[in-house]
């Protein structure tokens, strides 16, 4: 079992940045890949990156390569998104999920723990 948590969320003006964290616990932490997903208002949740514990290996939304960056922190199991030039668009819920396995997965039904989420508001 893994728990995650999410911090990090706020409000930022368009142009602004801010890093997200996932704090991962449980005993089996290094076995899963992790993701960041987004849930816009009145919309389906979306891949935004992922990454994994083992290795350097990180994969984007083709639209936020560039602006977000997904990196981690294997001492801390903490995996962090960093974003920046934010725009109003990317207001959403930001959620931390967790997959079972070693390589990236862009796929939300393969992510089997998700955090709470933190909302990310980008005002213009």
């Amino acid at each position: 079992q893994v728990q995650l948590e999410e911090s990090g969320g706020g409000m930022v003006q368009a142009g602004g940045s801010l890093r997200l964290s996932c704090a991962a616990s449980g005993h089996t932490v290094t076995s899963y890949g992790m993701g960041w997903y987004r849930e816009l208002p009145g919309k389906e949740r979306e891949f935004v990156a992922a990454t994994t514990w083992r290795g350097g290996q990180a994969y984007y939304a083709d639209s936020l390569k560039g602006r977000f960056t997904i990196s981690k922190d294997n001492a801390k199991n903490t995996v962090y998104l960093q974003m920046s030039s934010l725009k109003p668009e990317d207001t959403a819920v930001y959620y931390c999920a967790a997959h079972y396995g070693t390589v990236v997965s862009t796929e939300a039904d393969e992510y089997v723990h998700w955090g709470q989420g933190t909302q990310v508001t980008v005002s213009s």
